[in-house]
């Protein structure tokens, strides 16, 4: 048997694999050593390669319980922030309000009012973190006339109970009013939406249990069900001239003109006006709506935006 022929026995390859698993145990050990060396220096006494793997771990769980907390779980956007989009809403709030120290204490109890919401409620809020966080925060800093609050477009209403807990926060005794036509989904013209991420139909009742989250006031807010162009839905909320008026609802060129056009006539003097999404790539019309409205007669007057949303403030 040549050597050849010798070294592809089956005998011979059994007879050199103890020799075979002795050099790869002493190779195991050799890059444990060098792992050790180089981890040593920083920190004379660090942890060794099992320690660090449990240490992963670790984090890997943790990591996967703040994922379920405020990841995209049964909603359609993450809750878990960064921080330069978070310093930028700082700065754009603080530019709204001409306080840097509330904008920060504002965003931050936002921040932690809407992952109570979420936990606790049914459904969801629409719309990403930073732009929710940045209108909870900013609208009561902006000092609002008066009390009364307009939502037009309220999905779950997890969002007006937040604001009226905001507003709470900030001495007010808020009185809410919400239009909405609760189609069992978030309606836009154009789109065919499937059932929403959260399993929860967009009705009422969902709105009502949210509502009763933020206590008295939110039990107390008054519903209006319909479309906002609708000229009886406009009558049956007409009857006051509101602080704080949230448009969100639809979306398109003309349906944020009508809305802004009915906001002119029930804006209370120096009330705030919230046009959400304004700006999103998602959404143009919204910003060519507003465009195209403060170019003619308006009592409104544009402060800034944060995140995509635009404040108006009116004469």
């Amino acid at each position: 048997m040549n050597s050849l022929v010798m070294l592809r026995s089956p005998a011979f390859r059994r007879l050199l694999r103890p020799v075979a698993d002795l050099i790869d145990q002493r190779i195991e050990r050799q890059v444990r050593s060098a792992v050790r060396r180089r981890t040593e220096p920083a920190a004379q006494s660090g942890p060794d390669i099992e320690q660090l793997v449990r240490d992963v771990e670790l984090l890997r769980r943790r990591q996967l319980t703040f994922e379920l907390l405020l990841g995209p779980h049964g909603r359609r956007n993450s809750r878990m922030v960064s921080e330069a989009p978070l310093e930028r809403l700082h700065a754009e709030v603080a530019a709204l309000s001409g306080d840097r120290d509330a904008a920060v204490r504002n965003v931050a109890a936002a921040f932690r009012l809407l992952v109570a919401l979420e936990s606790l409620g049914v459904g969801r809020i629409a719309g990403g973190t930073m732009n929710i966080c940045g209108k909870l925060g900013t609208i009561p800093l902006l000092d609002p006339p008066n009390d009364e609050i307009l939502e037009i477009g309220t999905l779950y209403g997890m969002f007006s109970a937040g604001l009226l807990r905001m507003m709470e926060r900030d001495g007010r005794s808020p009185s809410l009013t919400i239009v909405d036509p609760f189609a069992g989904v978030q309606l836009q013209p154009g789109t065919s939406p499937p059932p929403d991420p959260t399993g929860a139909p967009v009705d009422e009742h969902a709105v009502r249990t949210n509502l009763g989250l933020a206590g008295p006031a939110g039990a107390a807010a008054r519903i209006q069900q319909g479309f906002s162009e609708d000229p009886e839905t406009r009558a049956a909320v007409s009857d006051r001239r509101y602080g704080v008026i949230v448009v969100d609802g639809d979306h398109s060129a003309k349906g944020v003109a009508r809305d802004l056009q009915w906001a002119e006539e029930i804006a209370a003097p120096g009330a705030i006006v919230v046009l959400d999404d304004y700006g999103d790539p998602h959404w143009p019309g919204i910003k060519d709506a507003l465009d195209d409205h403060l170019k003619g007669g308006t009592r409104f007057t544009y402060l800034g935006r944060a995140a995509h949303s635009a404040y108006l403030r009116a004469s």
